[in-house]
C-alpha cells in the first residue's frame, strides 16, 4: 500500500488548494515545499505582496496630488518607506500562517524540503535531515515558475533586479528601468513612481499588456504616461554596463539605438516553468520546446502524474492554478472535476485597473467571428465621479448572430471585482441581452457594464 493517496510537490496557490481539495474529498495527501513559509510565489513575493504596496503607493499618491478635489490639505507629507514595507510583510505573515492552519485543520502532512519525481507513484524528499522515498497513488506536480533571465542582463540581486527584490527595496531609487510591459512590470513600476522614482519602461513588443484588447490597452499606456511612466515600445535591450552605483542600458529601436542610464533596472519579461533540476524528464514526463509539461487534461506522458498551474500551458495566473488544483483532486477522487480555460480573467492592478475575461476584438477578427460591440465610458457613470476616478471604459463583445458574450475588457476604478461578473455571464454562455437585463445597483460601478452591454444593441441609456 502507498504511503500517501496523493503527494502534490509546491506550496504555492496551485499545490496547497489541490491538497485541501484532495484532503477534503478523503485522500491521504502529503504536501512538499522547500520553503518552510508556504504560499508560493504568488503569497511571498507576489500577487500579495505587490498589491499591498500598489495600495500603500496609491494612498500616497493620492494623499500629494489628489486630496486637494475633495478638499483636503495635507501638509509636510512624508514618506516611512520601512514602515510601509512592514506594513507589507505582515500582510504576507498573516496570510502564509494562515496556510499553515489550514493544512492543519484539513489533516494534509507537509514535508518540508525539496521534492524529485522518481517515476510512478514515486517521491524523493531532501531536506535538513537528509533524503527519504515517499509512494503515492498520484502525484501532482505544481512547482510554479521563476522569472525569466536576459543573458545581456543577468540578475545580480542589487542593481538588475527581480521582482523580487523590486518587492525589497529599501529607499526609492531616482531612476528606474523597467524591462517589459507586462502585469508584473506595469505594477512594480506603478509603485515606484508615485513613490518618487522617474520610471521607465522598455517593451519588445508594440503595445503594452500584450493579451489585452488593444484600444484599453492604449487608454491604459496614456494614462500610466500621465502619471509620469514613460514607454518605450518596439525596442529591445541590447547591451548593459553594470556598475556598483548604476546600470547604463543600450536600447535599440526602429529609430536607432540610444543609452538610458539608471539607479536599478527591473527585468519583467516574463516568468518560465520551474521545472529545471527536478527530476521530470528522468522520470520519463516530457516537457515542450518552452519548459512547460506536456499535459492531456492535466495528465503528463507518466502514469498518475499530473501538472498544473506555472507548469501547465495556459496564462501563469494564481486563480487559474488553483481551480486547476482543484479540477484535478476531484478527478483523482472520480469526480468530474471541471475546468473551463475559456474564462479565466486576467487583471493589472495599475490605476486604472484592467481586466479582462474572453477574446479580444484583434482575436475575433483573426478568428473571422462576426461580433458586435457595446462601450461604455466610467466619465458617464455617477460612482465614478464621485470617486474621481473617470477613467477607461468596459467594452462587451457579443457574437453578431447568437448574441452570445464572447469577451468583456474593462479599464477603470476597481474592474478587478467588476471582471467576476461578466465570467459568470460567459459561464453561464449568457448574451449581451441576458447582461443587459439584469437590475444594478445604483449609483455604483457595475452600472457601467450594464450600460456595455445595452450598448450592444444600440441601446445604453446615457450615452
Amino acid at each position: 500500500m502507498a504511503d500517501y493517496d496523493l503527494v502534490v510537490i509546491g506550496g504555492g496557490p496551485g499545490g496547497y488548494v489541490a491538497a485541501i481539495r484532495a484532503a477534503q474529498l478523503g485522500l491521504r495527501t502529503a504536501l512538499i515545499d522547500d520553503n518552510p513559509v508556504l504560499g508560493g510565489t504568488c503569497l511571498r513575493v507576489g500577487c500579495i505582496p505587490s498589491k499591498a504596496l500598489l495600495e500603500s503607493s496609491e494612498l500616497y499618491w493620492q494623499a500629494g496630488h489628489g486630496f486637494g478635489d475633495h478638499g483636503i490639505g495635507v501638509g509636510g507629507l512624508e514618506l516611512d518607506l520601512e514602515r510601509m514595507m512592514a506594513r507589507k510583510d505582515a500582510i504576507v505573515e498573516q496570510l502564509t500562517g494562515g496556510i499553515g492552519m489550514l493544512m492543519k485543520k484539513n489533516k494534509v502532512e507537509v514535508i518540508a524540503g525539496r521534492g524529485r519525481l522518481l517515476g510512478t507513484g514515486k517521491v524523493e524528499v531532501t531536506g535538513t535531515d537528509g533524503s527519504r522515498e515517499l509512494s503515492a497513488g498520484h502525484v501532482i506536480l505544481a512547482m510554479g515558475s521563476v522569472p525569466v533571465e536576459l543573458p545581456n542582463l543577468p540578475f545580480d540581486g542589487r542593481r538588475v533586479i527581480s521582482s523580487t527584490e523590486a518587492l525589497e527595496l529599501d529607499k526609492v531609487p531616482k531612476r528606474l528601468l523597467v524591462v517589459g510591459a507586462g502585469a508584473i512590470g506595469l505594477e512594480m513600476g506603478s509603485v515606484w513612481a508615485r513613490l518618487g522614482a522617474e520610471v521607465t519602461v522598455v517593451e519588445l513588443l508594440p503595445q503594452i499588456v500584450p493579451f489585452a484588447d488593444r484600444q484599453l490597452a492604449q487608454a491604459l499606456q496614456r494614462e500610466l504616461e500621465g502619471q509620469g511612466l514613460a514607454f518605450k515600445l518596439s525596442s529591445r535591450v541590447t547591451g548593459a554596463k553594470v556598475t556598483s552605483r548604476t546600470v547604463t542600458v543600450t536600447v535599440q529601436s526602429e529609430d536607432g539605438s540610444e543609452t538610458l542610464k539608471a539607479d536599478r533596472v527591473l527585468v519583467a519579461v516574463g516568468r518560465r516553468p520551474n521545472t529545471r533540476g527536478q527530476g521530470l524528464e528522468e522520470a520519463g514526463v516530457e516537457l515542450d520546446e518552452r519548459g512547460f509539461v506536456r499535459v492531456d487534461s492535466y495528465r503528463t506522458s507518466v502514469d498518475d502524474v499530473w501538472a498544473i498551474g506555472d507548469l501547465a500551458p495556459g496564462p501563469m495566473l494564481a486563480h487559474k492554478a488553483s481551480e486547476e488544483g482543484v479540477a484535478v483532486a476531484e478527478r483523482i477522487a472520480g469526480q468530474p472535476g471541471a475546468f473551463d480555460a475559456s474564462t479565466v480573467p486576467n487583471v493589472v492592478y495599475t490605476s486604472p485597473e484592467l481586466a479582462t475575461v474572453g477574446r479580444t476584438e484583434e482575436e475575433l477578427k483573426q478568428a473571422e467571428i462576426p461580433y458586435r460591440t457595446g462601450r461604455f465610458h466610467f466619465r458617464a457613470n455617477g460612482r465614478a465621479k464621485a470617486l474621481g476616478e473617470e477613467a477607461g471604459m468596459v467594452k462587451v463583445l457579443a457574437h453578431r448572430d447568437t448574441d452570445r458574450i464572447l469577451g468583456v475588457h474593462m479599464l477603470g476604478p476597481r474592474v478587478s471585482e467588476l471582471i467576476a461578473e461578466a465570467v459568470v455571464a460567459m459561464e453561464f454562455a449568457a448574451s449581451s441581452e441576458d447582461l443587459a437585463r439584469i437590475i444594478h445597483a445604483h449609483p455604483t460601478l457595475s452600472e457601467v457594464v450594464h450600460e456595455a452591454a445595452l450598448a450592444v444593441d444600440r441601446r445604453a441609456i446615457h450615452s
